[in-house]
């Protein structure tokens, strides 16, 4: 595992596609590019093996992690129920949140879920389908902020903190605090967890956590100072790749080192991470406002017309915001037999303001994700294998 990714190969994939990349190339610490991308050859034994290759990869350069962050915590989230070991206590269990400090809110329904009502399982597949906020902000309140930094610790994610939530503004004392949350079986109470405050700091000195020359506060007034993201989220792309490998790949880390899931929570992973969001009953998402590609960003850019090849599935999660595009994915084709995982930050930010919501992700970001994604496709489709991956773990009828 502790393998130095090589950094020549990527670079030169990347100049020999100068029609599709030049406009990174030639701007690579402006765009903020990092890249990296393992190749999983398969033993007689159908035992993986990994060699990375890397662009421009530095744990210690800033980026917004955005969503991505939800991946973990969701896990984290199952290791907790898994932990508890409760009687009644399922991921099933229906989930009302209460609130306790200044700017938490309550949650008691959830018209999304079957029989309109909150639980873990929903909100994983919110995050899983479509990177919903809420739900993210439930499981991290559930888990709560200093066991899930001490779960970052445990995997040795020594590069990640997670210390806030998503979309509503959580900032200074309210990130301490967590919510109380109980949890039913029918109308019997099984578990509450009590209001948390986390005293911890977590602190982190990345290069780049001061950026561009203004920002729009909470009044959406301008102020030409530069923007502060040191009391953000922090989650290097080689801890994302790491977290999606100890996911998808548990066989590969030492016992002590993987997730603590059962194979039914592995699979429920697996099922709706790979699902298109129009394929989902339970919550469902229609179109126009939701397609197939919608949080698929690598290969096919998140285009709602992007043409779906039946033969592949992408095991992902996505993350945008402040003009950052991520996407930490595992591509398999079974017609071809062939599996890799690529994970990629890109950001564009041309006029240095930020919260002004005027980024190039449709003109510079998704299509960098897409033409990367595909290049890279292509190079596996003439890499020759040994042996030929069973992948059958990774086939789900939708």
């Amino acid at each position: 595992m502790a393998q130095q990714p090589d950094t020549v190969f990527l670079k030169n994939l990347l100049e020999s596609h100068r029609d599709l990349f030049d406009h990174i190339l030639n701007h690579p610490t402006h765009n903020e590019v990092q890249i990296l991308y393992t190749q999983i050859d398969r033993d007689e034994n159908n035992v993986p093996h990994f060699k990375t290759y890397s662009y421009r990869l530095n744990a210690g350069h800033y980026f917004y992690p955005a969503s991505t962050v939800k991946l973990p915590t969701a896990i984290f989230a199952l290791e907790k129920l898994n932990e508890l070991n409760i009687k009644g206590f399922t991921v099933k269990s229906t989930m009302i949140t209460d609130s306790a400090f200044a700017g938490q809110t309550k949650v008691t329904k959830d018209t999304s879920s079957k029989n309109g009502l909150p639980s873990m399982e929903n909100y994983i597949k919110k995050i899983l389908l479509v990177s919903d906020n809420d739900a993210y902000n439930r499981l991290y309140e559930f888990v709560g902020r200093e066991e899930v930094n001490n779960k970052l610790k445990k995997y040795n994610l020594t590069g990640t903190r997670i210390i806030c939530r998503l979309a509503i503004g959580d900032k200074g004392e309210s990130t301490r605090h967590t919510n109380p949350v109980d949890f039913y079986d029918g109308k019997k109470l099984v578990y509450h967890k009590p209001p948390l405050y986390d005293a911890k700091d977590y602190p982190m000195n990345p290069e780049n956590m001061i950026q561009g020359k203004g920002y729009l506060d909470k009044n959406d007034k301008l102020v030409m100072e530069p923007f502060d993201f040191s009391q953000n989220n922090n989650y290097p792309l080689v801890d994302q790749q790491s977290v999606l490998k100890r996911l998808l790949f548990p066989e590969a880390f030492p016992k002590e080192h993987q997730s603590n899931l059962t194979n039914g929570q592995y699979r429920f992973m697996y099922h709706y991470m790979s699902m298109w969001p129009t394929e989902s009953k339970h919550p469902t998402y229609s179109p126009p406002e939701y397609f197939p590609a919608y949080c698929k960003w690598l290969f096919y850019g998140g285009d709602s017309s992007a043409v779906i090849n039946p033969n592949i599935r992408i095991f992902d999660k996505i993350g945008d915001s402040y003009g950052y595009d991520i996407d930490n994915a595992y591509i398999v084709d079974f017609k071809n037999k062939l599996e890799f995982m690529l994970s990629a930050v890109v950001q564009s930010n041309e006029d240095g303001i930020y919260n002004d919501n005027k980024y190039e992700y449709k003109t510079v970001c998704l299509p960098f994700m897409r033409d990367l994604g595909q290049v890279i496709y292509q190079y596996e489709l003439k890499r020759d294998k040994k042996y030929q991956p069973d992948l059958k773990r990774f086939k789900f009828s939708y």
